[in-house]
Order: C-alpha cells, then structure tokens, then sequence
C-alpha cells in the first residue's frame, strides 16, 4: 500500500469514486481510494439508481445536470456500460399548486440549460395509455434523464480513476485522523471476513496525505467522532418494492412502444418505474424512522432492514390508482435500507468546520444522481481554489457546530424524508425541532402574531399577522403566488417607508477582532479601507479566486477593537472562514506582528433595527444625555456613524445604518436587557406610527435600494466587481484575493430591474432574464417594491447588457414579462432620507 499520497478519498461508493475520477481529470497525481467493505457495498448498492434533474435549488440543479451528461460519455471512455437508461422523467401534478411549483422549478431550469416539455393530461394518455389521467392538472417532462445501474456507474468512475492513475484500495478501515500543520496522517487497519462479518485484523498502516475527503455515506457519525466534529448527515430508512410482470405492461412493449418515462405522481408522494416487465415503486412516505443515529453496528453490510408495508399502503394504492394495471400483479422483491439525509435534504460539500485540508462530501439522499457533478464541482474548489457555480448552498458550516445536535440532525432528517415531494414553497417554514434558539423577545412577538422563519436555528419573525394566528408557522399563507402573509408584508415595507418600523434582528452573526494586531489583520483580510473610530464601513472578505467569500459590515469602537456583523444565516461559516484567516495571518507575520484575538459575540448581543422617517422621534423619547436634544442629530450621530448611547436603562450601541434604505438605526444592545428595550421602544412608537416589521419586508425593501444580499447577489461564483461594489473596493492596498479579482475580470454584472409583472405573484429570485429567445442572465432577488408599486428583482446578465434602460424579459409562472434594467438605488438614489437631520 502506498502510504504518502497527495489526496486520500475515503469510501468508495458513487460519489467517493466520482471525486477520486474528477481530482485525477483535473490533474492531481497520487491519488488514493479507500473502502472499508467492496465498492458500492453502502447505500449504493440498494439504490432505485433514478436520476432526476428536478430540484430546486441553483447549485444542485447544476450538478445533477452535470452528473446526467458525464454518465453519458463513461462507456466510451471506459469500455464499460453504466447502464443508463434515457427514458426521461415525467412528473405528474394533480393540483394547481403543483403545476406552479413545476413552473418555479422551469425558471431555475432554464438559468442552468435543462430541457424541459409540459405534457396535459391528453398528451399523457396518449402517450402512456397504461397511466390514469383524468385527475391530472398536466406533467413536467425531462427527455434527458431516467436511470441508471448504479453499481454499474460506480465500477465504471472508479475504472476511469484508475485509468488515470487513483489507486484504489479495498478493505481498509480509517480508525483515526491526525493533522500535522501540514498533512494529515490516516490510520487504517486492514478488514477482514469472518463469520459473515467484516472484522479488523491486526494489520495497520499510517497514510500521509495532504488533503483528505470523507465520502462515507452511511458512516458519517464515525467520520464525525473521528474529526471531533459535527456532521448533521444521518440514514433515513427508504424502502421501495418491485412487482411481478404486469401483462397489460408487457403487451404494450410488445407491441413496439417505448419503455415508460420514471413516472412521479408528486401528489402522491411516489415514484414509479419500469423493472424487466413489473414495476418498481419508491414511496417517501410519513414515519420512516432515522438510524444508525451514532453509528453503523459493525455487522450491518450490504444488509437492509424489514419491509413495513403497513407505513407506504397509502402510496401502494395511490399507485394502483395510477396505473390500474398494477392492482392484480404480485410483489417481486422488496427493499428497505438506510438512506442518508441532511436537515435541509441538500448534502454537505465542502471543507470540513475548523479542520484545514479537510474535505466533506456527506448526506447525499440522491447520491446517483448527485454524485458525478459533486466530483467535478469539489475537485475544482480543491484544485483550482473555488467552483464555478456558488457551492455555499451546500457547504458543510450551514448548521452550526455548536448547536447542532444527533436529536435534532435525526428529527429534522425525518422531517426532510417525508418532505421530498410535500410543495416546495419557497416561503416555506418547515415545524420540526422548533422552536430551538430564541431570542428574550421571541414570547412577546408571537404573541404580537409574529409567524416565525428559521435562521441558522434562530427564530426570526418573518411578518406580523393577526394576534390570534393559529400558528406562528402559517401553512395556509404559503403560496408560490403571493401567498396570505403578502398584504401584511405590504403593510410593513410601506410603514418604515411612511413612518417607522421595528424588526427583530437578533440573528446577526457577530464578531469581535480585538488587539494591538487587529487593524493589520483586518486591513488584509478585507477589501475596503478601514472605518475611523466611531465609524462603519462595508466590507468584503474574498476567497482565493477572487470572488466574494463573505460581507461584513465593520464597526470601529476603538484603535484596534472592531464589531464585525454579517449575515445570520451564515454566522459557523463566516466565523470559520475568519478563524481560518486568523491562523494564515498570524503564520505570515509571526516574527513581526502584534496579537489579537476573534470572538464569537453572537449570542452576547440582541439587534433591534429601527427604521423609518420617525425614528428618529421614537429614540428621542427615550435618549438619556446631558444633550438629548442633539444625542441623534447628524452633528453628533452622523450616517455611518456607531455611538454608545443609553436608551432608558439600556446601555446601546446604536449604528448609524438601515438595511431598509430609510432613516434609522441599528439598536445592538446586551442580550439580557431585551425585553425592557422592547417595551420602551412599544410604548414609546405608539404615538409615532410604529409598526412590527418582518424579513419578508425587509427584503423588498433593500431591492429597492439596490443592496446585495450574501447568498443572493453575492457569493463564490461573482467578484465585488461583478457585484457592481467597486466603491467597496481599495484597490491602492493590498488584500487577500486581490490580484484573483482582477484576473477574473467582469463575466457579469449585478443590477436591479423593474417588472411589469402578473397581478399575482413575484418573482422569487430564480428566474431566467431573456432577450427575445436569448437568455442573457438570471434573477437572484425578486418581489414587491411598495414605492414604484410593481415586480422588482436583482441578478446578473451578461456585461453587454447591463446598461440602464436595458429591455429584458423575465420569465414568471412560466410566462414572459416586460422587465427593465434601472439605476442602482431606484429609490432615493441620492441618500437624501438616510442622512436627513433632526
């Protein structure tokens, strides 16, 4: 065995073998594969092997899409047939809301290049006359897809490795892990078989490997202690049934027609294909219990688990009902194994939490089908220094290490199983495990008729609804139109537009990056000029192409003690990514820099953002100074501004600064002091209009002001420039990522258009941008602007089109609409209401 290699996969099923092929395409030599069993012997080996291009989000439409057409090209490359059967995909709908949901899903289609075709009932009928449609709305059908062996895929990848030179090693097991400042070094004990039982032997080895990426599937929780740490990936049990020969089915092929599409009646929650004359049938159904919630027991193999035809007899006669012809046909085979899933049902792709060389590739629930684009896209951000589609999404940090746990991985992992074919809303709050993490005020806002989404954990209020709402997750608003909360987030984004609203913004992700060192530090690792005392900036951290790693809005409070504040959503991964950049700045200057030191001070701090054009009045009923009277005004609290000030009893930091484009301030205050802030600042905005205001207004709001939001407009596939934040950018200093930057140059750019849309419903921020029949861009935000009273979105299109008065066409619930390219800050584009003084 070899024992230094430059990369080390572990676990040689279809996405381990995936990523061992694609860092070897791309160049890396002394690669290696381990596998604890026989490739393919995990979840693998028992998978339906569908592959299915349908899915909502942007970067894993990408990669099944990429998976689709690479398994294409391995036979011809390899000699070995993978057993792709391109008999495409049909995926009926029974209701109107379905038919929606597909007509979102045609919009993300169209911005990755997936061809699509919608079928009616007719066509359907004609088509596969063994289908019942007469209840059917219509079908979306993928003519590319279908399935594929997926033994047969993953012995032919693993071929292909080693045609380029992987080396693959069977029957090893990984017992530890130990980073050296330089490399890891693997321990594996040789397995073998006794008794029917794969047992260690006495043989071990040491690999040296620079880099190492964990693909161990079912096998994730070991992975887990080993690396000491969290890893939210835990099996699901899956179980799908095979028929006898369906006559009826076997005359219609007979008489030379085409084998059957995957037939997927999402209503019923089931997918249905054809197996040499019978029939397979995958239910998702309610119930499937979570296992191996600690570990794989060391006797579970290739094993699966007992059949419960009583938990999936709803989707059995749903089937029959479908296809009638199945109701006289006996069961063939039947299977029942573990399946892993995440909370979110995306897998976790990425560097490793806290862990340096360390890659993860774990959680795949459609690991077929995801696993050759999740080769492609992880050897780029390992070889190259980051992909070319945005992998945030999908980024192992998304779930915090420090309040992420096995009981709320294994609910919410439940939750996502019974979940793949619920509607899709895109203002969908999923209930389980929830509430988890509250803010003090969390009780006085529901009771208020906040309905509440989930951030990083956190629970935030999305809108105000009445105070007797039935639930503060609010099933019946959900719409893929504008749903029941739409009125009550007008009501809010014209309130801070007219007088003033409060919103709840306690989810921040922040930090503290104090000490004699910290302004060198900071002065590197971000691309704009540093903030004066007393002042905030904008600002930018890149990854190492250049592109945007994350945003940070920098607060000043002394010489070199600095409150950084980004995202909520985002708070493991910005804080990983700083501590990361810690350690690199410490090894440059280590001989000549002075300490400092990043803290964690989320959760120390509470946020009220106070906007709108009587805020400034509410504070002032509240100041305490020697001065009140001028404690706000632009003299003394400036724009862009963070100063100490007490609020009644309440010590703040007030910023200087609105998310929401109008007057107004950001409130951080101590955590613990939140109620009494919150009633004072109740009480004292009665007079003033004050109205509860939620993240869905708020959102409008920022489009009208052109401001980027991380994980919309800005991410790893775009730089600051693209992003139209030159501004933000001191291109006189040196910074991380600088000269990446402007190597890339400007591919796109990001703008913001106004839509003349349908009277129904927004845009959600995944639609294609056209000009005539030529896509030119995609939406990355969209909704309602209450000031120019239509559609409005923010996205990138190609440069040549990004000038203002640019005509485009944006495609809405699968029509086309009159779209065009305005000013950065449509409203108020001279700051004229964010600096008025008073």
């Amino acid at each position: 065995m070899k024992t230094h290699v430059k990369a080390l996969v572990v676990g040689g099923g279809a996405v381990g073998a995936s990523i061992a092929y694609h860092l070897a395409k791309a160049g890396w030599q002394d690669v290696m594969l381990l596998e604890r069993d026989e490739l393919t012997s995990g979840s693998t080996w028992h998978a339906a092997g569908l592959l299915p291009l349908f899915n909502m989000s942007y970067a894993t439409s990408h990669i099944h899409d990429y998976s689709v057409k690479f398994y294409k090209t391995l036979e011809e490359e390899t000699g070995l047939n993978a057993g792709f059967a391109v008999v495409g995909n049909l995926r009926m709908a029974q209701t109107d809301a379905r038919m929606d949901e597909f007509r979102l899903y045609a919009s993300t289609a169209e911005t990755v290049g997936i061809p699509y075709e919608w079928l009616t009932p007719a066509q359907i009928k004609d088509r596969y006359p063994l289908v019942r449609t007469e209840d059917l709305k219509g079908a979306l059908f993928h003519p590319t897809d279908g399935y594929i062996n997926p033994a047969d895929v993953t012995q032919a990848m693993a071929k292909g490795a080693r045609q380029r030179g992987v080396i693959i090693e069977r029957k090893w097991q990984v017992d530890g892990y130990e980073w050296t400042g330089e490399a890891w070094r693997v321990t594996v004990t040789k397995m073998v078989e006794k008794g029917g039982n794969l047992v260690p032997s006495e043989e071990t080895q040491v690999i040296t490997a620079e880099h190492v990426v964990t693909a161990t599937g079912n096998h994730a929780q070991r992975t887990a202690k080993l690396l000491g740490i969290k890893i939210p990936a835990i099996p699901v049990e899956h179980q799908y049934i095979v028929t006898e020969p369906d006559p009826e089915l076997v005359a219609f092929r007979q008489n030379g027609a085409p084998e059957h599409p995957v037939l997927r009646d999402a209503d019923a929650k089931w997918y249905v294909r054809e197996e040499r004359g019978g029939w397979i049938l995958g239910p998702y159904e309610e119930g499937a219990p979570a296992c191996f919630k600690y570990a794989v027991p060391d006797s579970f193999r290739a094993d699966l688990f007992p059949l419960d035809l009583e938990r999936i007899e709803e989707e059995y006669m749903s089937m029959i009902h479908r296809i009638p012809s199945s109701e006289t046909v006996g069961l063939k085979d039947d299977y029942n194994g573990p399946i892993c899933y995440t909370p979110d049902g995306n897998p976790l792709v990425g560097p490793a939490p806290g862990l340096r060389n360390m890659w993860l590739a774990e959680g795949f629930s459609f690991g077929i089908t995801a696993a050759g684009g999740t080769g492609y896209y992880l050897a780029q951000m390992m070889v190259e220094g980051e992909a070319e589609i945005d992998m945030a999404s999908l980024d192992p940090k998304r779930y915090g290490q420090d309040w992420m746990t096995t009981e709320y991985a294994a609910r919410k992992n439940e939750e996502c199983y019974a979940h793949v074919y619920i509607l899709h809303h895109p203002d969908e709050e999923r209930e389980a495990c929830r509430p988890l993490r509250t803010g003090p005020a969390y009780d006085r806002q529901k009771a208020l008729g906040a309905q509440f989404g989930c951030v990083n954990g956190f629970e935030r209020p999305n809108y105000y609804g009445p105070k007797d709402a039935p639930s503060q997750f609010d099933h019946d608003a959900r719409s893929f139109r504008r749903g029941g909360w739409w009125n009550f987030a007008r009501e809010e984004a014209e309130a801070i537009r007219k007088t003033a609203g409060l919103i709840d913004a306690t989810a921040f992700a922040k930090h503290r990056v104090f000490g004699p060192g910290a302004t060198a530090f900071l002065d590197w690792f971000t691309c704009n000029a540093l903030p004066k005392v007393g002042r905030i900036n904008l600002t930018y951290a890149l990854t190492d192409a250049g592109t945007t790693r994350t945003e940070y809005t920098i607060m000043r409070i002394a010489e070199n003690d600095y409150y950084l504040v980004s995202a909520g959503a985002w708070e493991a991964y910005d804080g990983d990514y700083l501590r990361k950049a810690e350690e690199d700045f410490w090894a440059k200057t280590q001989s000549t820099g002075n300490w400092f030191a990043v803290e964690n001070v989320t959760t120390k701090w509470g946020v009220f953002a106070l906007a709108g054009p009587n805020s400034r009045a509410i504070l002032n009923e509240l100041v305490r100074d020697a001065e009140p009277e001028t404690r706000l005004s632009n003299k003394r609290s400036p724009w862009l501004s963070v100063r100490d000030i007490e609020l009644g009893m309440v010590p703040v930091r007030a910023a200087r600064v609105a998310y929401t484009g109008e007057l107004g301030w950001e409130l951080h205050h101590p955590i613990e002091m939140q109620n009494h802030l919150w009633d004072q600042l109740m009480a004292a905005g009665e007079k003033h209009g004050l109205k509860l205001v939620g993240a869905r207004a708020q959102n409008w709001l920022r489009q009208e002001k052109s401001y980027r939001a991380f994980g919309n407009e800005l991410g790893r596939d775009a730089t600051p420039l693209e992003a139209g934040l030159d501004r933000f950018v001191d291109l006189s200093k040196e910074f991380h990522g600088k000269q990446a930057m402007l190597d890339k140059g400007i591919r796109s750019k990001c703008v913001t258009l106004l839509i003349d849309g349908p009277q129904d419903a927004d845009p959600w921020g995944r639609e294609a941008l056209f000009d005539g029949e030529t896509r030119v861009g995609r939406l990355t935000s969209g909704g309602y602007s209450v000031h120019f009273g239509k559609q409005i979105g923010m996205g990138y299109v190609k440069p040549d089109y990004a000038q203002v008065g640019q005509k485009l066409k944006v495609m809405i619930m699968g029509a086309l609409y009159d779209a065009e390219i305005t000013e950065d800050s449509p409203y108020d584009p001279k700051n004229v209401t964010i600096r008025v003084d008073g």
